[in-house]
């Protein structure tokens, strides 16, 4: 494992894989830290938690960025066309 971290529980240790986010950030993969420790980790309000992995989308809530395809989501939002557009006949 060329990135990892090291994780020390109970006298023993466990390497955990470090991932790359779509705009530079790292991150620590538990994945598989339930069946590897039988430790589970705590995050209250999942402020520290990223929920899957996107190659087109990229959020930070702390900063208030929400880019789709790397445009921020208010460009979009301002072209966005009705849901159902009125036709009239």
């Amino acid at each position: 494992m060329k990135n990892k971290a090291i994780l020390t529980f109970d006298g023993k240790s466990y390497e955990l894989p470090i991932i790359h986010g779509s705009n530079g950030e790292e991150a620590i993969d538990i994945t598989n830290l339930r069946r590897d420790t039988g430790i589970i980790t705590f995050d209250p309000g999942f402020a520290n938690t990223g929920s899957c992995k996107s190659s087109i989308t990229f959020m930070d809530g702390e900063k208030g960025i929400l880019r789709h395809r790397g445009i921020p989501i208010e460009q979009l939002a301002e072209r966005q066309l009705p849901a159902f557009p009125l036709h009239r006949r």
